[in-house]
């Protein structure tokens, strides 16, 4: 029997979710084995995950692996660099950028936005998410300056790219999922944090979708060895059925499919001022697909996931996982940070911050279906200077002076773009 499914986002929330929690625990049912049993062999896999990160840690041990960018310029990354790249999910990129090119880029945000009076003008945050770090502003709105521009569409920046884009099994059944050597150019926000800043941070979330990840025939097929009770088959890092299928509308939604979400230094920061944190474990997807299945989560209940917010993980349902959230180490201007689009990660408190916490985010987004339908809305506003649709209609830049144009693009960029 097909799983119900619900190609746009219910009406009756409650009843779809009590309609598809039923279905998916007959067909675990129906595999020999319960929901309990399914779920105890993830249980154990990632307990020993999170018992080595917190060694690790107590160790004193740098758990985010580290790979300098000419390593994997030359393509002379370890095997064993690669290894612990898949087992943690996550990557800090040494020197990326040139220190001088990340700090010039810093500063000519700067100058943009202060000749264009972002600031006299700023209207306050666009998006709940984001407005609830409490700074004035720490989130800029801005899209298209030339430093964005440049550093998306650089020979560098897509060497990365298709490296970590590599990490995935891109083609099975005779189908080519996304296309490894080419990225969409997925455009984002920057952040900019002043020294001796307080702020709240980022809670503990994650951003592959929301409900739609149980409740869509896509993502039903993606995840389909967790729900058929062949969990011992469920791979992380396989894109199957995840680059076509749709995602339920939202404030917090992202229309792309980013193999890693990312982002680039413009200023130096030290691991303890503020910084990003992941749960550095990417099977610990299928414990959070399952948990809800379980008995003491009521029959309406996704472990609280629903429609127009972030997927949320907590101390309630994923204690386990909590145990193992690690920190970056310190970084410096022109390095980046990347980490596996399912994955746990927050954004730790700060008060009165050393130095500044300068970031540009640019995910790796490979050419795909999915992809390349956003890609017509990212030409349009990437012309007309608007915001993006997966952000809110803020627009500042329509109007401003030296944003960076069609005429700017180069070979990279215009194929990111869908222009070639």
């Amino acid at each position: 029997m097909p799983l119900p499914h619900w190609e746009e986002t219910p009406a009756d929330l409650p009843t779809a979710i009590r309609e598809v929690k039923t279905a998916l625990r007959k067909q675990i049912a129906a595999s020999g084995r319960t929901v309990e049993e399914v779920f105890a062999v993830v249980e154990r896999k990632v307990a020993a995950e999170v018992a080595d990160i917190v060694a690790a840690k107590a160790r004193g041990e740098t758990v985010w692996p580290v790979i300098s960018y000419d390593d994997i310029e030359a393509g002379t990354v370890s095997a064993a660099d690669v290894a612990l790249l898949r087992r943690r999910g996550c990557l800090v990129v040494r020197g990326h950028f040139e220190r001088s090119q990340a700090l010039g880029w810093d500063a000519g945000i700067v100058q943009y936005v202060e000749e264009n009076k972002f600031f006299e003008n700023y209207r306050g945050p666009g998006d709940d998410f984001f407005g609830s770090v409490g700074s004035k502003p720490e989130i800029y709105p801005i899209y298209w300056s030339r430093a964005q521009m440049e550093a998306r569409q650089s020979d560098r920046m897509a060497r990365v790219q298709a490296f970590l884009n590599n990490q995935w099994k891109h083609t099975s059944d005779g189908v080519q999922w996304f296309d490894p050597e080419r990225d969409s150019l997925y455009p984002d926000r920057i952040r900019r944090r002043p020294e001796g800043a307080d702020s709240a941070g980022l809670g503990t979330h994650l951003d592959p979708g929301t409900l739609d990840l149980w409740m869509t025939e896509a993502y039903q097929q993606a995840f389909r060895h967790l729900f058929n009770g062949d969990v011992e088959k469920y791979d992380p890092w396989d894109a199957a059925y995840r680059t076509a299928g749709p995602q339920y509308p939202g404030t917090t939604m992202c229309s792309a499919f980013r193999t890693f979400q990312g982002w680039t230094a413009l200023s130096d920061m030290a691991h303890d001022q503020g910084v990003l944190h992941t749960v550095p474990i990417p099977g610990a997807m299928a414990y959070l697909m399952l948990r809800p299945l379980l008995n003491d989560v009521p029959d309406d209940d996704m472990c609280g996931v629903t429609v127009n917010q972030v997927f949320p993980a907590d101390d309630k349902w994923h204690g386990l996982l909590m145990e193992a959230l690690s920190g970056i180490p310190d970084v410096q201007a022109g390095d980046s940070v990347w980490w596996h689009c399912d994955m746990i990660h927050s954004v730790a408190p700060v008060q009165d911050q050393k130095g500044w916490g300068n970031v540009m985010y640019i995910p790796a987004a490979p050419w795909c279906p999915r992809n390349e339908t956003y890609a017509a809305n990212v030409r349009e506003a990437f012309l007309s200077g608007s915001s993006p649709s997966d952000f809110p209609a803020e627009h500042y830049e329509r109007d401003w002076t030296n944003r960076f144009t069609e005429a700017d693009l180069n070979e990279t960029g215009r194929r990111g773009l869908g222009l070639v």
